[in-house]
C-alpha cells in the first residue's frame, strides 16, 4: 500500500529532486564555510547564499537584500523578533489562533513585564479585524499575526490590519508558515515591517532553515539575542552593526542553504500562482467530498476562498487519535492528530482539549490521493 502524505502543514514531502542533490553537492564537493575564506570553494558558498537572499527578495517583493536574515527556522526568527524588540512595559497584539512559536516566547516575556492581547477570531479561525483598533494601546510596539491558521486553514485579512497599523505607526509582523509558497505574499502590499518564513513547508526546502525579512527601521530597534563570530569585523569583540551579520552569528546551515536555494529556484520556475491554483482545485475536491460524509465535523472556512489546504476534522463518538492511527494502518494516509501546537486555536473553534485530525495538502498531492482520503474517512466514520 503506497502511503498518502497529507501532513504538508507540518513539513512538505517529497522535496523537489534538486534539493537533496544540491545538499549532497555541498557536503561532498564544496564543504567550505561562509565568510571564512577567499578560496574558490568559500566564494562558491558565498555566491549560493547571496542567490538565496536574492530569491527570497524576488519571491516576497522585498527590496533590502541585506535585511534578509537567514535563521535556523521560523521559530528562531519569531523569537529573534519578539525577544529582540519587546521590553518590560511594552504591549503586543497577536491573533487568537497563534502557534506556540509565538505564544511560548510571549508568555515567557510576560513574566518580565511585557503584556499582550489576543485579537478574537470567528469560529472558522479568521481574524475579526474590527477588534484590532480597540485593542491597540499607547505602548503597543508590535502586531504579530499568523497569516493562516495551521488548524483551520483560514487566511487573515492582513492587508486590512496593515492599513490600521500604518495609521497608528505600529510595526506589523507576519508569520507566513502556512502561506509562504502556497499564496502570493507581497511584503510591501501587506504593509509589513517583518516577515518570518520556514524553509521546509510550502517553500519546499529542507528542515532547519528559515528567514526573517526586516524593514530597516524595525531592524534598528532589534537587539541581537544570540551573538558570536560572523567571519566579519574579526578585529572587534563587539557585535557588527550592519545586517545581515548582526543577526547571523556562528556557522549557518550551509547544506540547508544549498538545498533551499535549489528549492526556491524550482518554486520560481513552477510559480506560486500555479501552486495556489493546484491547492484550490484539490481543496475544493476535498471540501465537496467531506461534506457528503455523515458523522464528520469539518472546521474552518467552507469555501476555498481565503483559505489554504489545511483541514481539521472531528469524529464525534470516536477517539480522534484512533481515527488517525486507522487512517495510516488501514489506508496508508498520513495525517496529524492533536492540538497542533496551537491550543488557543482549538479553544477558539471549540475543539480543546480533544483536538482534531488534520489533513493538509501540498504541491505533490494528487486528485487520486484526495479521493482515497475521502473514501477512507467515509469508511471510518460509518463504523
Amino acid at each position: 500500500m503506497q502511503p498518502i502524505y497529507l501532513d504538508h502543514a507540518a513539513t512538505s514531502f517529497p522535496k523537489p529532486p534538486t534539493v537533496g542533490a544540491r545538499m549532497r553537492e555541498y557536503v561532498d564537493q564544496v564543504g567550505a564555510n561562509l565568510n571564512r575564506g577567499s578560496y574558490a570553494a568559500a566564494q562558491q558558498t558565498g555566491l549560493v547564499t547571496l542567490r538565496l537572499r536574492e530569491r527570497l527578495c524576488e519571491l516576497f517583493n522585498f527590496p533590502w537584500m541585506t535585511h534578509v536574515v537567514l535563521t535556523p527556522g521560523n521559530t528562531w526568527g519569531l523569537n529573534l523578533l519578539l525577544r529582540g524588540l519587546l521590553r518590560p512595559g511594552d504591549h503586543c497584539l497577536v491573533s487568537a489562533v497563534e502557534h506556540n512559536a509565538v505564544m511560548r516566547p510571549l508568555t515567557q516575556l510576560a513574566r518580565n513585564g511585557v503584556t499582550f492581547d489576543r485579537i478574537p477570531c470567528d469560529s472558522t479561525g479568521r481574524l475579526l479585524v474590527d477588534w484590532v483598533e480597540p485593542l491597540l494601546r499607547y505602548n503597543t510596539r508590535l502586531v504579530l499575526l499568523t497569516h493562516a491558521s495551521n488548524v483551520t486553514g483560514a487566511v487573515h485579512d492582513v492587508q486590512a490590519v496593515g492599513r490600521i497599523c500604518r495609521i497608528y505607526g505600529v510595526p506589523l509582523a507576519l508569520d507566513a508558515a502556512q502561506t509562504a509558497g502556497h499564496l502570493p505574499v507581497d511584503f510591501a502590499a501587506l504593509g509589513l515591517s517583518a516577515l518570518s518564513v520556514p524553509g521546509h513547508k510550502g517553500l519546499l526546502g529542507p528542515q532547519g532553515i528559515g528567514a526573517l525579512l526586516l524593514r530597516p527601521d524595525l531592524a534598528e530597534m532589534l537587539v541581537p539575542t544570540v551573538s558570536g563570530g560572523t567571519g566579519s569585523v574579526s578585529d572587534s569583540e563587539q557585535v557588527p552593526e550592519y545586517l545581515p551579520d548582526r543577526f547571523e552569528p556562528g556557522t549557518p546551515n550551509l547544506p540547508g542553504i544549498f538545498g533551499w536555494e535549489a528549492a526556491l529556484a524550482y518554486l520560481q520556475k513552477t510559480t506560486v500562482q500555479a501552486v495556489h491554483a493546484h491547492d484550490r482545485t484539490l481543496s475544493q475536491r476535498l471540501l465537496d467530498g467531506l461534506r457528503a460524509v455523515p458523522g464528520v465535523v469539518m472546521y474552518g472556512p467552507d469555501t476555498v476562498d481565503n483559505r489554504v489546504g489545511v483541514f481539521s476534522l472531528d469524529f464525534p463518538g470516536k477517539d480522534n487519535a484512533e481515527v488517525a492511527a486507522a487512517l495510516e494502518e488501514r489506508f496508508g494516509i498520513l495525517s496529524r492528530c492533536g492540538l497542533h501546537c496551537a491550543p488557543n486555536a482549538h479553544r477558539t473553534i471549540g475543539t480543546f482539549p480533544r483536538g482534531t485530525v488534520r489533513l493538509s495538502l501540498g504541491w505533490y498531492t494528487t486528485a487520486r490521493e484526495i479521493d482515497r482520503a475521502i473514501e477512507a474517512v467515509g469508511k471510518i466514520s460509518a463504523e
